[in-house]
């Protein structure tokens, strides 16, 4: 992949984005043209794909599970190891972190209610939490947070470098409480005048659904969207630290304190801080599944559909930037291949994750990367590669 490539996508993929035995590989794959397919005739590129996989695990990346699918045809894959300690072949049925995959969740359920009439996308956000925002914020709309266009600024959390950041793995973080610290702070822009994209703008959509519907945010979105689905191995860990079923585990690049790095095993970590903008745990085909229906209309009606493709108009720049406003109701947009690709990034510890497709649902793909840099400033170079090889390169 050439220079141009990798920072062209590592710019525009905001979607939203050692020691081991050396030999342990284990890929399989699979792939099949579709019968009828009307929107286009290329099918997946099983060569690249399976190049993209190559080589795991390495120093990027411990295992990584993809699917492409969409009436142009269908690929699986999987490769690297269960873990390091074993070495056994990764598990292609796995359950993973899905981060910030969760804010696409998280906006269907307000789009939604939206569709009911029990929210109006234009309305004051303090309107429906005013307890807890302030009039400093009495202006900021629910579609403001849908956007990230709100102006508010991020929460107050323990930690800012990895190490740090470990050290408070397993606390214990209430919503309320992370709302409470950053709308005490001033605002960063007036709403509606710049984009900056802020987990808090979800965690306020999460309590905004709960004070709506009088019922716990995960037990709703469960309501609403999982269980409709059939998404069995997809739910909301709650203060459970642990993924529950077959998983593969999550490995962080932490420095020595006497030089060098060294892998830890960071499968184990609570996510509360994230909540309603990043917890969601689940496995690529349930994503599959779910990001096929939801561009289907089956998840959100047509009409409220629309704001999930329909990014902020008119002068709306990047928080701090001259680049453009990216992000949608939960999804964001980028050309690749000389097509346009809507979906969503997402990261924990030891886990990056991506839902992608074109609009006509010609292509779709999800895949799960154990990143040992997940939350590092640039995107996996396995991720990067994966994107590439199931779309395309992205336009000049």
């Amino acid at each position: 992949m050439n220079a141009r490539t990798r920072t062209a996508l590592a710019a525009a993929l905001i979607l939203g984005i050692a020691a081991g035995p050396p030999a342990a590989l284990a890929t399989a794959d699979s792939s099949r043209h579709v019968a009828g397919a009307d929107a286009r005739t290329d099918t997946p590129d099983a060569a690249a794909l399976r190049a993209a996989l190559a080589g795991l695990p390495d120093a990027d990346s411990t295992a990584a599970l993809v699917r492409v699918g969409g009436t142009d045809g269908v690929w699986r894959g999987s490769a690297g190891v269960h873990d390091l300690a074993s070495g056994a072949p990764a598990d292609p049925h796995a359950r993973f972190r899905a981060g910030s995959v969760t804010k696409v969740f998280t906006a269907a359920v307000v789009l939604q209610l939206a569709a009911e009439h029990k929210v109006d996308l234009g309305r004051p956000v303090r309107s429906y939490l005013p307890d807890l925002v302030p009039e400093t914020y009495g202006q900021v709309t629910v579609r403001q947070l849908l956007n990230h266009t709100s102006g508010i600024p991020a929460a107050d959390l323990p930690g800012s470098t990895p190490e740090e950041r470990y050290a408070h793995r397993f606390d214990l973080h209430d919503p309320k409480d992370m709302a409470a610290s950053a709308l005490a702070e001033e605002p960063e822009f007036a709403p509606g005048e710049q984009q900056h994209y802020l987990n808090i703008n979800y965690t306020l959509l999460g309590l905004l659904t709960e004070k709506v519907t009088g019922r716990p945010y995960a037990e709703e979105a469960a309501r609403r969207v999982l269980r409709p689905l059939g998404l069995r191995d997809t739910y909301f860990p709650g203060a459970d630290p642990r993924i529950s079923g077959p998983h593969n585990h999550g490995y962080q690049t932490f420095p020595r304190p006497g030089g060098g790095t060294e892998l830890r095993d960071v499968t184990v970590w609570g996510a509360t801080e994230s909540w309603a903008a990043g917890d969601l745990i689940s496995s690529t085909a349930d994503l599959e599944r779910f990001v096929q229906a939801l561009f289907r209309g089956r998840v959100v009606p047509r009409p409220q559909l629309a704001e999930m493709f329909t990014l902020p108009g008119g002068s709306v720049r990047l928080y701090g930037s001259d680049e453009p406003a990216a992000y949608s109701a939960g999804l964001s947009v980028i050309t690749l291949g000389g097509r346009q690709v809507w979906g969503k990034t997402g990261s924990r510890w030891g886990y990056t994750t991506a839902i992608a497709a074109t609009r006509d649902l010609s292509r779709t793909l999800v895949y799960s990367v154990n990143a040992t840099d997940a939350k590092g400033e640039g995107m996996n170079p396995r991720a990067l590669s994966l994107m590439v090889a199931a779309f395309g390169e992205p336009s000049a």
